[in-house]
């Protein structure tokens, strides 16, 4: 947990601003933006901080990648390279990355977690506990839910999928409901966890439906793809979408992935060796992994190179034609 004063925590009326990166995220910077939500403005929406802004509301949160705002910002997390959490900065990316003492990387989430954690928990709590059972709690989720998000975050170990049922369950009112608030209001909070529990249920199935209409569309379009493919072992995309289902379900030689990722950039995303595995059938360069910009042209001798992370699993940079050389690069160094 934090030795120091979090920004937000010691002066609780302050405004605070908030960023994480745009673009595609995961449960490492959502979870993390939760975690600020509960521990400095629990009163506010959650959904409509994210969307604009809304009056009265201490905490401001942006998703961002311009260097401005970045620098800006109160608390930078997930993006900005730099873990310096007096100063309110939770990136994880370096190549140097913040560990625990077992050594598992922490993620942003993790890193939010040690630091605000036992202020979102005294929120979320409708009722004060002894400090004792501040800090179980917080333990006990930090086992739970933070490490496993680490772990994920970082390739240490999939988190695998949370089911439908546990997910249900959770909405329900816990077992002393009753003990605590009544009978009467247990029933009004039991058929509110119901109407809770169904909306997400609701959610889920029109997701599942409309997920698996993109993944026919997506089996199409990487099958053309890979048709059209000079060197089967490179599969360029036009459009960012899931690959690695189709590459595995019909058994394709392909190694890297080219496709845009936003911001005119185009990234290199290895194949694991088997699907949903970490690794990579041919892993990047070892000489790449966690250079970035100037440093990685030199290195690899292409021009426009943005990233190289340093689990070396994807790359990019600033043109397709970066990206595919990257591709073709890295495959002529593996051969060597």
């Amino acid at each position: 947990m934090t030795e120091h004063t979090p920004i937000g925590l010691g002066h609780e009326a302050a405004p605070v601003r908030a960023l994480t990166h745009s673009g595609n995220f995961h449960a490492d910077e959502t979870l993390g933006y939760v975690i600020l939500h509960y521990a400095l403005a629990p009163r506010g929406d959650l959904r409509v901080r994210v969307l604009g802004a809304q009056p009265d509301d201490r905490l401001t949160f942006v998703r961002s990648r311009v260097p401005g705002q970045i620098q800006a910002a109160d608390i930078v997390f997930d993006v900005g390279g730099v873990y310096d959490p007096a100063a309110g900065r939770y990136d994880h990316h370096m190549k140097k990355k913040p560990q625990r003492e077992d050594g598992t990387p922490y993620s942003a989430a993790g890193l939010l977690w040690k630091d605000y954690g036992l202020a979102a928990i005294r929120n979320i709590l409708d009722e004060p506990v002894e400090e004792v059972m501040e800090v179980a709690i917080w333990q006990a989720v930090d086992k739970a839910l933070i490490i496993p998000v680490d772990q994920d975050d970082n390739g240490v170990a999939k988190m695998g999928r949370l089911s439908l049922a546990e997910i249900v369950s959770t909405c329900g009112a816990p077992w002393d409901t009753a003990e605590r608030y009544g009978v009467e209001e247990a029933g009004k909070r039991e058929m509110s966890a119901f109407a809770d529990a169904a909306a997400i249920v609701g959610r889920y199935l029109v997701g599942v439906v409309d997920r698996a209409r993109a993944s026919l569309k997506a089996t199409d379009r990487v099958l053309g793809a890979y048709e059209q493919a000079e060197d089967k072992r490179i599969l360029v995309l036009e459009t960012g979408m899931p690959a690695e289902k189709v590459i595995f379900e019909r058994d394709l030689p392909v190694v890297y992935v080219v496709s845009p990722a936003g911001g005119g950039q185009w990234n290199v995303k290895a194949v694991p060796p088997a699907r949903g595995e970490f690794g990579q059938r041919v892993p990047l360069p070892e000489a790449w992994g966690g250079l970035e910009g100037r440093a990685l042209a030199e290195v690899s001798g292409i021009a426009d190179t943005v990233f190289a992370h340093p689990a070396r699993f994807i790359c990019g940079a600033a043109s397709r034609e970066g990206a595919l050389a990257m591709a073709r690069r890295a495959l002529e160094i593996a051969a060597s």
